[in-house]
């Protein structure tokens, strides 16, 4: 498998459904929403880039099966016979969409087994564009230019790391965690832009100790990882895994490239 055409065909697809997203962004008033069956938001454009993703996916010459938020969940039974498979969250940052922030974006990864190979996110409002295949680096194309991204070195004893907590997010275990750091920067961000922060080396730790499912961070996963950092399981102490029997994810941390003393 050609990971690097397969990713061009699936970032094309990632701003078609990216455009959709903006057609509804373009709302300022009236924004249709409803709730989901865990209280959280549901808008028209999560429904219309779920449509365009699995449209497109279904069109690829590699066809894989389809796990998607807004998808009808498929039984552990079926998914656990899956060697590949899509992972999609047509819309990661629906709160931040509802805000108008800006901080949301489409986050689609081919899973192999257990693990992201592939991961593209795009960010419909700024335009950019990551994407990143395992063994062969992560990139950010902007402005029409692609260039290859790295997380920053450091040590966990460096004083002034810059930490990402989610603005929603930031619970006793997360205050705790941060407790541990020297004199560190909180940084807030939204939606996996969390982990983009780590993968071009604009922040060092990113801690979620608190829920989340899997495809918000399969994506943004094999990103972080191609760009030399790590996303570890809290319980396993190893790196983050997939198409579990439950979807949700364990708590973890994120990390750029940590460098031995």
């Amino acid at each position: 498998m050609d990971l690097k055409k397969l990713a061009r065909d699936v970032a094309h697809i990632a701003r078609q459904a990216g455009e959709a997203i903006l057609e509804v962004y373009a709302q300022a008033e009236g924004m249709e929403i409803e709730r989901k069956s865990d209280d959280s938001p549901l808008t028209l454009a999560d429904r219309r880039s779920n449509a365009v993703i699995c449209a497109g996916l279904e069109q690829l010459t590699h066809r894989f099966p389809i796990v998607s938020e807004e998808n009808k969940e498929i039984p552990f039974e079926q998914r656990r016979t899956y060697e590949f498979h899509w992972l999609v969250d047509p819309l990661d940052g629906t709160k931040e969409f509802i805000k108008r922030n800006g901080e949301f974006t489409v986050n689609i990864a081919l899973i192999h087994k257990d693990h992201p190979v592939l991961g593209v996110v795009y960010v419909p409002v700024t335009d950019e564009l990551y994407w990143a295949g395992r063994g062969v680096g992560a990139y950010l194309i902007q402005n029409g230019r692609e260039q290859r991204i790295r997380s920053a070195e450091f040590q966990l004893h460096d004083s002034g790391l810059h930490l990402v907590c989610s603005r929603s997010h930031l619970n006793e275990e997360t205050q705790a965690f941060v407790d541990r750091f020297q004199a560190p920067e909180l940084v807030s961000k939204g939606s996996s832009l969390k982990f983009l922060l780590l993968a071009k080396g604009e922040a060092h730790v990113y801690p979620r100790l608190a829920p989340t499912m899997e495809w918000d961070t399969g994506a943004a996963q094999v990103i972080l990882e191609e760009a030399g950092g790590q996303v570890i399981d809290e319980n396993t102490g190893r790196s983050l895994r997939y198409n579990k029997e439950v979807l949700l994810n364990p708590s973890f941390v994120a990390y750029g490239t940590i460098v031995e003393s």
